[in-house]
């Protein structure tokens, strides 16, 4: 047997997989459960368009051909919406990779990372695969510390990673404080502004980063259908930034990775407003239906302006956590994230949130009772 660890590159040695929600399909397995709510991924509970579904069914029969490698068709009808140049996108598998392919492109081993505590796994794991030294700032009031983030920044800082709206914990940062930090930073310092969540907010106040594009050239934004559009499944994410970034990024990234359906779906779910916009409201009565509940239950819970709700129900946390499972309810844990007392809970269907706070209820009373 060859000894592997000696094998493994430096980056990797240290790193644990990503763990994603836990699929409804293990839980039944596990305790041939079949009535099952799973809240734990924030997907979307309507599930895609039918436009998005047409779409598909019409690209079906071609799937024996490989995808436009370019994804020309998407990227026109991106550029239409954005009011960007199509050479300033990059498509991905998903937001994901987009991230991944900017630690690929620009760090080098030893270059540092700046992220935020309570910040989206991903960002650790792209920046410790490439062997990046990672700079983790604390968070203010679960939110990002703009300020700090800037003050953290040195002469081998290579990449800041903010997410607006922020997962886990459904923060944001206000357009000023995030225009000031842009106008902070040095050329030289790249930016991701993760927006995965970015058709959900409302407020008046939340920036919009395609709009500071034009501003600042070390800004990337990365945006993904798996949310409000409702295509989780079909992994497809992308990125805006200046021509000359997006060029290098189109170098590492891998030949046709995103497929046939997934872009052709991801077209579709764009020209299907009346969708999204249902979506965003529905969201918006499930947040205020889960933030009453978690009240009438005592608990404390983060603000969010996403579509979930990260909720403090105590040092039990895990505890609680498996007896909703036991109930055919699955939440997500967030230890992982310093957050060792926290459960965040997606915005599902009206009944799904009900269900989802009664067996919250119930789980905290049987530990407490135990």
């Amino acid at each position: 047997m060859p000894q592997i660890a000696g094998l493994i590159a430096l980056g990797v040695r240290n790193l644990q997989p990503y763990q994603p929600g836990k699929p409804a399909e293990a839980l039944e397995r596990e305790l041939g459960i079949t009535d099952i709510v799973k809240l734990a991924s924030n997907e979307n509970p309507r599930g895609p368009s039918p436009a998005v579904i047409q779409a598909m069914s019409e690209v079906l029969s071609g799937t024996t051909r490989y995808p436009d490698g370019s994804g020309h068709s998407l990227k026109r009808t991106l550029s239409e919406k954005l009011n960007v140049s199509i050479e300033s996108l990059t498509l991905g598998n998903g937001s994901n990779d987009v991230l991944d392919l900017v630690a690929r492109a620009f760090v080098n081993p030893g270059d540092e990372v700046v992220v935020s505590e309570h910040a989206f796994a991903v960002y650790v794991l792209a920046s410790m695969s490439v062997n990046a030294q990672l700079r983790v700032v604390p968070a203010c009031e679960f939110g990002h510390d703009l300020k700090a983030m800037a003050a953290a920044v040195t002469p081998k800082t290579k990449v800041i990673f903010v997410a607006n709206p922020n997962n886990p914990t459904g923060t944001y940062s206000e357009a000023g404080a995030v225009e000031q930090f842009l106008d902070g930073l040095p050329g030289t310092v790249l930016v991701v502004l993760d927006e995965a969540y970015f058709e959900y907010v409302t407020r008046g106040d939340y920036p919009n980063g395609v709009e500071l594009l034009s501003r600042f050239s070390n800004l990337i934004v990365v945006r993904t259908f798996s949310k409000a559009f409702g295509l989780a499944g079909l992994r497809v994410g992308y990125g805006i930034a200046s021509e000359e970034i997006t060029e290098v990024l189109n170098r590492v990234r891998h030949p046709f990775n995103v497929n046939s359906l997934a872009l052709a779906g991801a077209e579709a779910a764009l020209n299907d407003e009346t969708f999204v916009a249902q979506s965003v409201a529905q969201n918006l009565e499930g947040l205020q239906q889960l933030g009453s509940g978690l009240d009438k239950l005592g608990l404390e819970w983060i603000p969010s302006v996403a579509n979930f709700i990260c909720a403090k129900v105590g040092p039990n946390a895990a505890e609680v956590y498996e007896a909703m499972l036991k109930q055919g309810v699955i939440v997500r844990p967030v230890a992982n994230y310093g957050l060792p007392e926290h459960l965040r809970i997606s915005v599902g269907l009206e009944d799904e949130n009900t269900r989802a706070l009664i067996a919250l209820d119930k789980a905290r009373s049987a530990i407490s009772g135990s």
